[in-house]
């Protein structure tokens, strides 16, 4: 099976838009760098070392220091897929972060957002 394009596409070249898309709607960089820390246990510092470095999205999943187990929680559809019917685990994981930035945008609660009880 033919790998995705989105899998060798630097983290930071789609970063940018999911700031714009939060931030169009009133939220801020700081939540989005939330959501992404909560996803994948990496800190500030480190996602920020991967954003520099231009990290592709396969290994920046692969290498999360801590892929949070509540990412499971997340349901429901983005680009016309459920999320939780992706069975491929990259493209799972991508689409669990754009779906998380798409909750951000529509101005959900960062606790919902972060699955939090």
């Amino acid at each position: 099976m033919a790998k995705h394009r989105i899998y060798t596409t630097s983290v930071a070249s789609v970063y940018p838009l999911y700031v714009a898309k939060g931030e169009k709607k009133g939220r801020t960089k700081a939540e989005v760098d939330q959501i992404i820390r909560w996803l994948t246990g990496y800190d500030q510092k480190q996602l920020e070392t991967e954003l520099e470095r231009r990290t592709d999205f396969e290994t920046f999943f692969a290498q999360a220091p801590a892929p949070n187990p509540s990412r499971s929680l997340i349901k429901g559809v983005i680009c016309g897929v459920r999320v939780e019917d992706v069975e491929e685990p990259t493209m799972r994981e991508i689409r669990y972060l754009d779906k998380l930035i798409d909750e951000l945008a529509k101005g959900k609660a960062i606790d919902k957002i972060l699955r939090k009880p």
